[in-house]
This record gives C-alpha cells, structure tokens and sequence, in this order.
C-alpha cells in the first residue's frame, strides 16, 4: 500500500498525518505530485503515450510523474518517477511551476530535466506508458488538446516557449 504526506494549501506539512493511496482525502488537505518533463542534450523532448487501461489512455503526456511517497521532497518525487517510467536516472531536475488543484487535493510540482542518455534505452513501465517518442519543441507545442493528457501539459508548453531552446 502506498502512503502519502499530507499538506495544507501553502505546502506545510501536515504532522502526524498519512494519506493512503485510494482513499478520501478531507477537505483542506492535499498530496503532492511532482512532474517532469525530460528534454535531450539535442533539444528534443520525450513524448510517452499512457497505456490504454489508465485514465487519459492513448494519450500523450510530456512528463514522468506520479505521488510524493512519505518523507519524499517533490525534486526527489519527480527524479524517482522519471527513473521508474523511463529507465533514465537524472541527479537534478529545475522547477518550472507550482499549480494547486483543489478539486481533486493535489498539489502539483512541475520540474524540467536535461539529459544525455540513449534516445533508444527508454524503458515503459509496464502498466504506465505503452510507447514514446522525442519531438521537437515546435512538434510539442502543435499538439492539440484532445492529444495531451491534460491542460496542465500546457504550463510545460508555454515554459519551453518562454525559456527559447
């Protein structure tokens, strides 16, 4: 079973206090997901299309991410679900936002990383992703809504365009 922290509004944890995974979060309280998008020395980002079984199925999603386990910072969150949906171990990765969603309690922590891997060594987590790709900055940014999981895909979106190659 998997357990989470639980936090306030303004990112304080909250003492003495565990959320497990599948069940209600009250009100007031949130969990944290870290994201993260991973650009290659070349430029190129690393596109994964969620596996059909998963909610968004058959989409696209630019990052790795997934739940803060308990005692784990979001860096820490985003580098260990990189390492687990991608095969690709990083030592840092740079905030580029920070969005609170209210409705579903979660806090999201949106990082970037950069690496120089293998763009062939990708591994799929089984269960998680069921193909990728590495597209151009502009490719990313011409996807249509209904082909990215999400708007908050789009946070990621406008960073690369602000933030030039």
């Amino acid at each position: 079973m998997e357990y989470w922290d639980a936090y306030d509004k303004d990112m304080h944890k909250i003492e003495g206090v565990s959320l497990r995974r599948g069940d209600p979060i009250p009100d007031g309280t949130y969990h944290l997901v870290a994201d993260v998008l991973l650009r290659h020395v070349d430029g190129s980002i690393l596109l994964m299309m969620r596996d059909p079984r998963k909610h968004f199925g058959g989409m696209w999603e630019a990052t790795a991410g997934g739940s803060a386990l308990v005692g784990e910072a979001p860096d820490q969150c985003a580098i260990r679900e990189l390492r687990e949906e991608t095969g690709i171990s990083v030592d840092s990765v740079s905030q580029v936002g920070v969005e609170v969603n209210d409705s579903n309690h979660t806090i999201y922590y949106e990082f970037c990383a950069v690496s120089d891997c293998d763009k062939d060594s990708i591994r799929l987590q089984e269960g998680e992703t069921v193909a990728y790709r590495w597209v151009q900055k502009d490719e990313l940014i011409a996807l249509r809504a209904n082909e990215l999981v999400t708007k908050r895909m789009f946070h990621y979106v406008e960073w690369l365009s602000d933030n030039g190659d």
